[in-house]
């Protein structure tokens, strides 16, 4: 799914003020598992299926894809999933600010936009910003998983992630062989279908503070 716009063009820099969790969730005091560029949501309808006991948030750019996703999750009445269209790396920092600490458990990155050209790059989803954002924001133990087909994509986030040191690696191999939450993405099944590499890492929140 990768239907590409443009991050940083003028109307996706423009901060959305995104409803608290009270807003969205009839049970606010679960823990959060956020998916930031959900797609059209399939990975996050199953999650939230399968799992009561958590609460689940899509971001995701294209806001097409969220009005589809958010009619076929109230058809299928699921209250513990909610998909939001917004920049993440632009409202992000506002939603978290409106959080009970330690509330985000897990954040997931799955199968961004690669933006192949050159000049194109400092459009990837990973940054600096947004990792220095999430390490002010998540307790010891939170969670980061990122995947990707594609290797050079991968070796930039987990090059980001790793310069930031607030985030370890739960294995110093390139690629998880698994899933580990045993639910695959669309663009996931695709490239298992076609036979394509896999590189996944999963990343834990350390306990050295955030210097401001």
């Amino acid at each position: 799914m990768r239907q590409h716009v443009n991050p940083l063009s003028r109307f996706f820099q423009i901060e959305k003020e995104l409803p608290a969790p009270n807003e969205l969730f009839e049970n606010i005091d679960l823990p959060i598992h956020l998916d930031i560029g959900c797609a059209r949501g399939k990975f996050l309808m199953e999650m939230a299926s399968s799992n009561r006991n958590w609460n689940y948030l899509g971001f995701e750019i294209r806001e097409s894809l969220v009005l589809s996703a958010e009619k076929e999750r109230i058809d299928l009445g699921i209250n513990n999933l909610r998909y939001l269209f917004c920049n993440a790396n632009v409202s992000l920092a506002g939603w978290l600010s409106s959080l009970k600490r330690n509330q985000v458990k897990v954040v997931s990155i799955q199968f961004p936009d690669p933006w192949f050209k050159l000049r194109h790059k400092k459009r990837r989803v990973i940054n600096d910003s947004l990792i220095d954002l999430l390490a002010r924001n998540l307790d010891e133990g939170s969670k980061i998983f990122i995947q990707t087909d594609v290797v050079d994509v991968m070796k930039e986030m987990s090059n980001i992630i790793d310069s930031s040191k607030y985030f370890d690696q739960a294995t110093n191999q390139l690629s998880l062989e698994f899933n580990p939450f045993q639910i695959a993405t669309e663009r996931e099944k695709y490239a298992i279908i076609n036979k394509l590499e896999i590189y996944r890492k999963m990343y834990f929140r350390n306990a050295i503070k955030v210097i401001n």
